[in-house]
């Protein structure tokens, strides 16, 4: 929650400071800025680079805030780290009562540290001394330390000088201190706002990884290895689907007979997930390369197919019948209007498709694949090496966004009449 207020706060500042600083030293002279009404025209909306830069930003700084990375100069609160104590009473069966220390030293996670060493004291509850990691607690056993113990009908009734009961806790220096249903102490040290690493690493520690296992190789094969082949799966799949799904989205969108023929199977095809279809993939194809092909073509086919039918459902009827007046065949009329007219569509479908592949194919390789990013992560999730899966996120990620800007561009080139009459 703290850091969805942070984000938003940040997001409206960025545009207010933006706004103000651009609308003075930056005057637009195109064709937009010409325009007397915007609101509502998508041709006026252009992306504002100084958001997109501003937004990469704050996710960088939001993430390396939160993880106590050093590569950020701000850092929310971080957990306890160093010796505290905190002192509890313990009550004998004849109403005595008497206080020990417990002296705790929290020390950096993934490092070993030794507890204090102590003087036990003269009464019967007895001094102690633990060591426990940030992010972690400790159970402090009093039985094992002090002279009276349960058995004897010894309790903890305070802690710190506050009251305290089986199943409650207390705020000490630098942490808590919650008393068991069976009478013992866990120490819970402050945890900060600070993602565990084992949750969340630092931006360099992914960096790290990307470093090590683009030279030294993960399960086999090198980071380069794995995407070359998640990217080769869907490039294959996505090529099968619209090579099939173009063509039977024209014919539905110029036959009755082929949409009435194909329209129910697609429509039911249409909202199945991918992934409730590995299983019948695996059945009918196994769990090789021909498997994941095949699921990959079915993400992408009802897809295509549906673009390319909405392609040839929003021609223009006059610009058809302007070439039939002009003397044109249906081979002409298909290949000079119909197909230009509906390619914006279909790169849009393209565009999905893509996507959609691209989520499958992780999907995909979780099922005994030997490379692959899906594998990659797979692999690392079972060993709790979250950099490795974040890495596999994010170079998923950035991926598909550069196919996805090269279609745009490839759209750009090939259809430059898009949005024009």
């Amino acid at each position: 929650m703290i850091v969805l207020i942070i984000y938003i706060a940040a997001f409206c500042a960025a545009l207010i400071v933006v706004h103000l600083v651009t609308s003075r030293i930056k005057v637009r002279s195109d064709f937009t800025s010409l325009k007397t009404v915007t609101f509502g025209d998508e041709s006026a909306v252009r992306p504002n680079r100084w958001a997109s830069i501003l937004s990469v930003l704050t996710l960088f700084l939001l993430w390396g805030a939160f993880t106590g990375s050093d590569w950020v100069p701000v850092h929310a609160p971080g957990p306890f780290i160093g010796d505290t104590q905190f002192t509890y009473t313990l009550e004998a069966p004849d109403g005595a009562r008497d206080q020990a220390t417990v002296y705790a030293r929290v020390f950096p996670a993934r490092e070993k540290g030794a507890p204090q060493e102590v003087e036990p004291g003269t009464g019967f509850a007895k001094n102690d001394s633990i060591a426990v990691a940030a992010w972690r607690s400790d159970l402090i056993l009093i039985d094992k330390n002090d002279e009276i113990t349960r058995k004897d009908g010894a309790k903890v009734v305070e802690i710190d000088g506050q009251p305290v009961s089986p199943g409650s806790r207390v705020e000490v220096a630098h942490g808590s201190v919650a008393v068991t249903s069976k009478g013992s102490l866990n120490f819970v040290p402050y945890a900060g706002m600070q993602m565990e690493p084992i949750w969340l690493p630092a931006p360099e520690a992914v960096v790290a990884r990307i470093k090590e296992i683009s030279t030294q190789g993960y399960q086999n094969f090198t980071l380069w290895e794995h995407l070359y082949w998640s990217l080769l799966r869907v490039i294959v799949g996505f090529l099968c689907g619209a090579i099939i799904g173009i063509p039977l989205g024209y014919a539905m969108g110029l036959s009755g007979w082929f949409r009435g023929w194909f329209d129910p199977i697609v429509e039911f095809m249409r909202p199945v997930p991918p992934l409730a279809l590995i299983p019948l993939v695996i059945i009918w194809a196994g769990i090789g390369e021909s498997g994941k092909i095949i699921l990959l073509f079915l993400a992408a086919l009802w897809i295509m197919a549906i673009s390319a039918r909405a392609g040839v459902s929003g021609v223009a009827i006059a610009k058809v019948h302007a070439a039939y007046s002009l003397g044109a065949s249906r081979w002409q009329v298909l290949r000079q209007v119909i197909v230009p007219n509906s390619m914006p569509e279909i790169f849009t479908g393209a565009r999905v498709a893509m996507g959609v592949c691209w989520g499958t194919v992780v999907a995909a390789e979780l099922v005994a694949a030997e490379k692959g990013a899906g594998m990659m992560i797979m692999v690392a999730s079972r060993f709790q090496l979250t950099d490795i899966v974040l890495m596999g996120i994010i170079m998923i990620g950035v991926i598909g966004f550069s196919i996805d800007i090269l279609m745009r561009k490839a759209e750009d080139w090939l259809v430059p009449w898009k949005g024009r009459t």
